[in-house]
């Protein structure tokens, strides 16, 4: 191209590439205008104006809720406190009690045994009457922890009654930063396997969970279970760790695509703490995030089995950004990938109680290969080697379920209002639940206008023994005792075990899921 050419061809695109500068810059400065007299008439004119500091607020949530990201957000500094608190449960200033809105009584489900209440007398099942003088009778569990939580160092009263003294106690417990277990506890089977439910992904969890493994295999462990049932994610940095305890060093963990860069790798960074030990993760539904990060990196390399259901699918990256005025905005960069190559993130067949679920069908489901060739089910979620539904219910628990119908969880509160009143009578996780436990169970039912019949109440017994037993265990031992007592039952956990002892390594684990799905 000569110069004449040249020249001519810069002088014809210079306007073009003006004109369209221009046109952008009058959309711009009119849509700016638009939103100004939108505040302008909400101000001025509506009825029910609002302070022009919510206007503005408001407008930001709007913004971020009109993008379509699903897991977009705007956090203002008490939601995010309360993010990290509830969601997370990393370490915070309180007094390390977990509460509940029982019938509109505030109720301690869980008093943590390291925690400043525990120090100051609390148990489980006490029922929290005042904080700090104030009466907390139909107040939200929210507004009741926002009292409790405070600056370390510092003193709350609380009184509190519990189940069989006469009278209420007043008790002045000192805040200090409550570490929130990961692990809440991990037991040796009676056959010699390992369980660890990991049951968030908070700051502590890598650690946990190395503990826990050490620990049963010093007791002799033959094998994992790392349970991830219920996990819906949390600290990236952590599942990342604490899948590297089981990987090589240097072996891919996971991999992000984030919009125009070159694919973001994570990698193992220290040496495995288990070398030939079989492992096994359950996972179901509400398995999401950071748990399918872990479930589905330890598929891909061949170092665990995954048994279950289905996972959530969530394998889109949220980034936190904080502002300066101490909110927080939530928003999607991009998109994670097994080592294999598989995406987590899955489209969703439906909702169910607000929560989605998404089918375990192999129909239309990409293949993919782990590291020694076996073929993995892609197509969004992590597809368990052996598929394992729960048990379904038995004919009694159907028809108490349908005798009870929407009053299900007015009966769950009831249960653990008969287990908070016996639970101070148990001394072991032996106990027999005592026939005047189902007594006071009914005649609260009752009275509550749901009505089962005697020959139904007497054929669903096992049922009701097992719930109030569930509770009582929790409240008067731990959720270790609680949960032993319910293992028996439980179908997945027992096809985990099944399958470990039955290998005895890792090698003879992964020969086990042929045909399986």
């Amino acid at each position: 191209m000569n110069r004449r050419r040249l020249a001519w061809s810069f002088v014809l695109v210079l306007p073009l590439a003006l004109g369209a500068f221009v046109w952008q810059s009058e959309r711009v400065r009119t849509s700016i205008e638009l939103f100004s007299q939108v505040v302008r008439l909400v101000e001025t004119t509506a009825l029910d104006s609002l302070p022009q500091d919510e206007i503005y607020r408001r407008a930001a949530r709007g913004l971020i809720k009109e993008m379509g990201d699903p897991y977009a957000a705007i956090l203002s500094p008490e939601e995010l406190a309360s993010f990290e608190r509830n969601s997370l449960g990393n370490r915070y200033a309180g007094t390390g009690i977990t509460i509940r809105n029982l019938r509109g009584q505030i109720t301690a489900l869980r008093v943590n045994p390291a925690g400043p209440a525990h120090r100051a007398g609390m148990r489980a099942g006490d029922r929290i009457l005042a904080v700090d003088g104030t009466p907390v009778e139909g107040v939200t569990t929210d507004s009741v922890s926002r009292l409790l939580l405070g600056v370390p160092g510092t003193r709350v009263s609380v009184t509190y009654e519990r189940a069989g003294e006469a009278e209420p106690t007043l008790v002045g417990i000192e805040r200090a930063v409550v570490k929130v277990a990961a692990v809440p506890y991990a037991a040796l089977l009676d056959d010699g396997v390992g369980y660890v439910p990991i049951q968030r992904f908070n700051d502590v969890a890598a650690s946990d969970v190395a503990a826990a493994v050490l620990r049963l295999e010093r007791q002799g462990a033959k094998g994992y279970v790392l349970d991830l049932r219920g996990n819906g994610g949390g600290d990236l940095y952590q599942a990342l760790q604490m899948t590297g305890f089981f990987l090589p060093t240097g072996a891919e963990i996971a991999h992000v695509q984030h919009r125009g860069k070159e694919p973001e790798v994570y990698r193992a960074e220290q040496r495995p703490i288990l070398q030939d030990a079989p492992v096994v993760v359950l996972v179901d539904g509400a398995s999401a995030s950071a748990s399918e990060i872990l479930a589905g990196s330890l598929q891909d390399h061949d170092r665990a089995l995954v048994v279950g259901t289905r996972s959530f699918g969530k394998g889109l990256v949220q980034t936190q950004a904080r502002l300066n005025t101490g909110w927080a905005v939530r928003l999607t960069t991009g998109k994670w990938y097994t080592p294999s190559g598989r995406s987590i993130q899955a489209e969703h067949e439906g909702m169910n109680d607000g929560r989605f679920v998404s089918a375990d069908t192999l129909v239309n489901r990409p293949m993919f290969r782990s590291v020694s060739g076996r073929p993995i089910v892609g197509g969004g979620g992590v597809t368990p080697d052996v598929v394992v539904r729960q048990d379904t219910a038995t004919s009694a628990e159907r028809d108490l379920a349908r005798a009870v119908g929407a009053q299900i969880p007015l009966m769950q509160d009831l249960v653990l209002e008969v287990a908070r009143e016996v639970a101070g009578s148990v001394r072991s996780g032996e106990f027999i639940v005592a026939p005047a436990w189902r007594d006071t169970l009914r005649a609260r039912l009752l009275a509550n206008e749901v009505v089962i019949a005697d020959s139904l109440w007497i054929t669903a017994e096992p049922v009701v023994d097992r719930l109030l037993a569930g509770q009582v265990a929790g409240l008067a031992i731990g959720d270790s005792v609680a949960f032993l007592r319910q293992a028996p039952a439980d179908a997945q956990l027992r096809t985990a075990r099944e399958l470990i002892l039955k290998a005895g390594n890792r090698t003879a684990l992964l020969g086990l899921t042929t045909s399986n799905n």
